[in-house]
């Protein structure tokens, strides 16, 4: 089954749920799972990560590996 069917399904037995403390605890580890994925994904960078970013950046300048933000509003309108 794919995840749209999967989805489907359990929004229909979500729909059948008519227990207050049931959609409250699936209302609350909902939350729990999402912000525990949250703070998973998006840890803060290290100062030493952030530097090197910008070294880098600072070399692609260097190296005419840049685009102009005009350039590339052109190339997002083409997108459309």
């Amino acid at each position: 089954m794919d995840i749209v069917a999967r989805k489907l399904n359990f929004v229909q037995e979500f729909l059948r749920i008519s227990d207050d403390d049931l959609i409250d605890k699936l209302e609350n580890f909902l939350r729990a799972e999402r912000k525990k994925r949250f703070d998973q994904e998006f840890k803060p960078m290290s100062v030493d990560s952030f530097n090197e970013m910008i070294d880098k950046s600072e070399e692609d300048i260097k190296n005419g590996k840049v685009t102009e933000a005009k350039k590339l509003l052109k190339k997002v309108d083409k997108w459309k």
